[in-house]
């Protein structure tokens, strides 16, 4: 790899492995905390973690786009894309698209499909450590569940001002085991 290459990549695993899978916790957990019937049903069967999982991913979308070159000519949905085109892909968007996830507006913890959505990319340019994230965010829930405690919001969260990661700086809470 030619040095800038190289230097990308390397950002990209350190931004991938890290600020993806924190900002993902930090998002569930908010959004367990808003939609306190999601929470009650965990709770009450902590199974659903299963598909908690890529749906806390779909719902927080930890990265906001990213960035591709065509490589050739295209017409999508009437627009016409010129080889070489920079073109984004906004990955909060198509997680929303209720053309192909219904009720998408809504977090829902036993969703059918719930791994249908697109913050690990697709095809070739899917993330290479997106079972390593499920599993990471698996094991907290269980722990979390295991030890039976009451997680409470004390302020307003504060959101990442970036336009690459959609995260958090600032997630107050209290937990009481």
């Amino acid at each position: 790899m030619d040095p800038q290459t190289f230097l990308s990549t390397l950002m990209l695993l350190i931004v991938g492995g890290n600020d993806t899978t924190r900002n993902s916790i930090s998002g569930g957990l908010l959004a367990l905390l808003d939609n306190p019937l999601e929470m009650k049903k965990l709770k009450e069967n902590p199974a659903l973690v299963t598909s908690m999982v890529p749906e806390i991913i779909r719902w927080q979308t930890p990265l906001t786009s990213m960035r591709r070159t065509s490589t050739r000519p295209v017409v999508l949905n009437g627009q016409e894309i010129p080889e070489g085109a920079k073109i984004i892909m906004w990955y909060l968007s198509g997680n929303r698209d209720e053309t192909v996830i219904p009720n998408a507006a809504s977090f829902i913890i036993d969703r059918a499909n719930p791994r249908h959505h697109l913050s690990f990319g697709f095809g070739i340019h899917r993330c290479m450590g997106n079972r390593l994230a499920e599993m990471q965010l698996k094991i907290l829930w269980e722990e979390i569940l295991s030890r039976s405690m009451t997680i409470e919001l004390q302020g307003e969260p504060l959101r990442t001002y970036s336009n690459a990661v959609r995260g958090f700086t600032h997630l107050p809470v209290r937990i009481v085991a």
